[in-house]
């Protein structure tokens, strides 16, 4: 709590970075985050809270770090963050050329494909992040997620918005997917390839006699591919892209195999 009135006092009125009681209180909060004691959005007991201040603080990190050249010989980076470091002693395994920022979280057994962790996100234990696929600032990963080739998941520091992107425990997101605007992908959920996902994105279940339409948010164990409908436009009628829920995944298959079957199930392609 001490932490946090800091952090407000400082996010009002900046000049209170240049004492040192103020900036030691967000290199604190980057260390918490860092660590995954402090979240930038957390589970709560109806959903998620947003900790807006967390934002903050990450926000005011990048005001008070110097740019500094870094060397990790024969790559030279000038940047105001530092990377992540001691991967056998976090337990996570990152291949030539994986990238995460310092203040990024990252539990055991994830595993970094080529690719690139940003500054207040967390990734869950045993999480696939694939190569060329992208975590952004804040985004929350949960356990046993897999981020396929090439996946972008958005961040919220670049514009600032309101919530990060939310992919919980057990999700399969399909290569090419995007997922933006801080969207919530619920628990055990499938993408298919090439799904894009902002929060005007019409979620469409077609699974049913009649349609329902979601918003923001995808509901547990449903799978997921690109869609379009019609939409009248003064020049005409043309196909707008939107998301289609197609069926839910099958409770009879082991989650590790139908994370790659459950798309094929539909005979869709991951």
């Amino acid at each position: 709590m001490e932490l946090k009135q800091l952090i407000l006092a400082a996010w009002e009125n900046r000049t209170l970075l240049s004492e040192s009681t103020y900036s030691d209180a967000v290199h604190a909060v980057i260390e918490e985050v860092d660590k995954g004691r402090l979240r930038t959005a957390e589970p709560v007991s109806d959903g998620w809270k947003v900790n807006e201040w967390v934002k903050q603080a990450i926000l005011m990190y990048f005001a008070i770090r110097p740019m500094k050249t870094h060397v990790l010989p024969p790559f030279e980076f000038y940047d105001k963050m530092k990377l992540k470091s001691d991967y056998q002693k976090l337990g996570v395994r990152a291949v030539p050329h994986a990238v995460a920022r310092y203040g990024a979280y990252l539990a055991k057994n994830v595993v970094l494909m080529p690719s690139y962790v940003n500054i207040g996100a967390y990734v869950g234990e045993g999480t696939m992040v694939d190569t060329w696929a992208t975590v952004g600032s804040c985004a929350q990963i949960g356990s046993h997620v897999h981020l396929s080739g090439g996946v972008g998941i958005g961040g919220v520091l670049e514009p600032l918005q309101a919530s990060p992107v939310i992919i919980e425990d057990g999700c399969f997101i399909g290569s090419r997917s995007i997922v933006v605007e801080g969207v919530r992908v619920q628990k055990e959920a499938v993408l298919g390839a090439n799904v894009v996902l902002t929060q005007s994105t019409r979620i469409i279940d077609v699974s049913g006699t009649e349609p329902v339409e979601y918003k923001g948010i995808v509901p547990e164990r449903s799978v997921v591919i690109p869609g379009s409908y019609t939409k009248k436009f003064p020049a005409g009628d043309y196909q707008v892209s939107c998301a289609l829920i197609i069926g839910q995944r099958k409770e009879s298959t082991d989650k590790k195999t139908s994370l790659n079957d459950a798309l094929r199930d539909f005979n869709v392609s991951v």
